[in-house]
């Protein structure tokens, strides 16, 4: 089989739903959040779950490269970042998900490249235990942990990075464009989503056709679908981030 990004399908559905997407250039005068979700051992590092790489997988390592590079940019300019970690309870499954990220795992920890944020004073870490990261935000009281996190930092936009485009990223996305336009999200504006630091997982027709409970996956087709879908949501997509 050739590689996707030469597939007809792919062509044509780029062809058909094309998604935008321009640079970006962030500026000290306007407050930027970087979101980061689940960048952890057990979607990103090889070997190390259910749902990590069987073996190194391109997109998903520049994904994690891309996001090591704006995380430290967003450090060095003490600009706020929020990282949420996939973390579940070994007793509460999460359908139509096998077992994976368990609390206190090594799955459900940041990959190596960016453990650091674990200390560093601009960070704050969420565990969640569901797809979509607002909601896993939700605290027994009714308060949410990323709203207050926007507004106590006065943000005007969110950069959000991650996996899976197409799952967890998307959910998160348009769960914040929802929650900004009814207003809870005071004073976001922008919710833009960094293509070149995003990523979601491969299972090619052929691999799934071989098995009754797989379903089929094409990586770079999915990840495509997810932006378009985050457009019509009415987020921005950066293909690429620079700093002023």
């Amino acid at each position: 089989m050739g590689s996707e990004s030469q597939s007809p399908t792919l062509e044509f559905v780029k062809e058909e739903i094309p998604v935008k997407q321009q640079p970006l250039l962030l500026s000290d005068n306007f407050k930027t959040g970087l979101v980061l979700v689940d960048l952890v051992n057990g979607f990103c590092t090889v070997g190390s779950g259910n749902f990590a790489p069987k073996e190194h997988d391109e997109k998903i390592s520049k994904m994690v490269e891309n996001s090591v590079k704006l995380s430290k940019k967003f450090a060095e300019k003490n600009w706020p970042i929020f990282a949420y970690l996939d973390s579940h309870h070994p007793d509460i499954p999460e359908p139509p998900y096998p077992s994976h990220c368990l609390i206190g795992s090594d799955e459900s920890k940041l990959v190596p490249d960016l453990l650091w944020l674990e200390n560093d004073p601009n960070a704050t870490l969420r565990k969640k235990d569901c797809i979509d990261g607002f909601i896993g935000s939700y605290e027994k009281d009714g308060s949410n942990v990323f709203v207050d996190w926007v507004k106590s930092n006065q943000i005007k936009q969110v950069l959000v990075c991650g996996i899976c485009t197409d799952i967890c990223v998307l959910d998160f996305t348009c769960s914040v464009l929802s929650a900004r336009n009814r207003g809870f999200l005071s004073p976001l504006e922008n919710v833009i989503v960094a293509s070149q630091a995003c990523a979601t997982y491969d299972l090619p027709l052929h691999v799934a056709k071989a098995s009754k409970d797989l379903v089929s996956h094409p990586q770079e087709l999915m990840h495509h679908v997810a932006l378009y879908i985050a457009v019509g949501r009415g987020a921005q997509i950066a293909s690429e981030v620079s700093f002023e």
